[in-house]
């Protein structure tokens, strides 16, 4: 079935990260300056897993299934793989933690924002709990994911990320690193095609 184009896109940043990410401000100029139309979402997320998808439900609630799409990174990938698993829209990930609950027990603790490190907040153990409930299986229409994936990545083995997609797109990128340093140069045009935004 062919979906109609996006009119609502969310944007999940990572572990640490923000709104302000760049991957996240460069898509939202994109979005803004082409494709003015298209309802933009790009939330602060709590550091409680379960916060965090509780809120991006509620969030798009009332959006159309078929014209939304939501793209995540790292942390925002394994989130973004949730949601488009509950409602089956398109979905892109850019080098997505695949098992966040195995990587981030190293992180329980106090932890600073990357973007701005006088902000604070703590990463409690239950979280990883929280992680662990919200995988899902193979998603149910793994065509309409497109995964972003580089081999140069310091963070995730590009092996397991690449498997966790078996029927989906994958773009497997030589080089480059986690944070797809080359993103609005040379990968931002195959995410902007994937989603089809009005």
């Amino acid at each position: 079935m062919t979906l109609p184009p996006t009119t609502h896109l969310l944007y999940l940043h990572g572990f640490r990260s923000s709104p302000k990410s760049t991957k996240a401000t460069q898509m939202a100029a994109r979005i803004a300056d082409r494709h003015p139309r298209v309802h933009w979402w790009c939330p602060q997320l709590p550091p409680s897993p379960r916060e965090a998808i509780e809120l991006l439900m509620q969030g798009t609630a009332g959006w159309p299934r078929d014209s939304m799409a939501v793209v995540g990174s790292s942390l925002g990938g394994f989130y973004a793989t949730h949601v488009a698993a509950r409602t089956g829209c398109r979905a892109v990930v850019l080098n997505p933690a695949v098992h966040p609950a195995r990587e981030l027990v190293r992180h329980i603790g106090d932890q600073t924002s990357w973007h701005d490190p006088s902000e604070h907040f703590l990463f409690r153990s239950d979280y990883i709990d929280e992680l662990n409930d919200l995988e899902v299986g193979p998603l149910s229409s793994q065509e309409r994911l497109l995964a972003v994936i580089a081999k140069g990545d310091e963070l995730l083995d590009w092996r397991e990320m690449s498997a966790r997609f078996p029927g989906s797109r994958v773009k497997l990128v030589e080089g480059s690193d986690h944070a797809l340093s080359d993103f609005e140069a040379n990968h931002l045009d195959d995410v902007i095609r994937f989603i089809d935004p009005v």
